[in-house]
């Protein structure tokens, strides 16, 4: 396979994952999370990612059978010497925004985690404490839920 034909499968494979990842980005911004269907995203991106990797390696295979270095200068310049420049630069701007897109539902997924256990934590301590007190009466000092987010 040609390094041209290497660069147009990963960036192939790079849309495919922005695609997902703003699927996953969506499903992460309704107020009422889909789980089965960002767990079955999550294994269709695991899939990608190792078809990713798989095709990272033929074509620095193909790039070192060429004669260039294994680095980025010589990725770069094996694109060049290929006539490939603008689909290398094309397949960077598409690893740019799926890393941009990864860390940004990273950081999705970290905030519905903390509002979760702040949740756990609120119910916890109202189990703890007593609904009623001696008298009958509701208890003025439980904490309360607050539903503004």
């Amino acid at each position: 396979m040609s390094l041209q034909n290497h660069l147009h499968h990963q960036l192939e494979r790079m849309h495919t994952m922005e695609a997902l990842l703003k699927t996953e980005q969506a499903l992460l911004g309704e107020g009422k999370v889909d789980g089965a269907a960002l767990e079955a995203l999550a294994k269709e991106k695991q899939k990608l990612f190792a078809d990713l990797e798989e095709s990272e390696l033929k074509r620095r295979k193909a790039q070192d059978r060429l004669g260039y270095p294994l680095n980025s200068e010589g990725s770069k310049q094996a694109a060049l010497d290929s006539n490939c420049g603008e689909l290398w630069q094309q397949l960077i701007t598409a690893t740019e925004t799926v890393a941009h897109l990864n860390a940004l539902n990273g950081d999705l997924i970290q905030h519905r985690l903390q509002h979760n256990q702040q949740m756990l934590n609120i119910l916890r301590d109202a189990a703890g404490t007593n609904l009623y007190g001696p008298d009958g009466q509701s208890n003025k000092s439980m904490p309360r839920v607050s539903s503004k987010a």
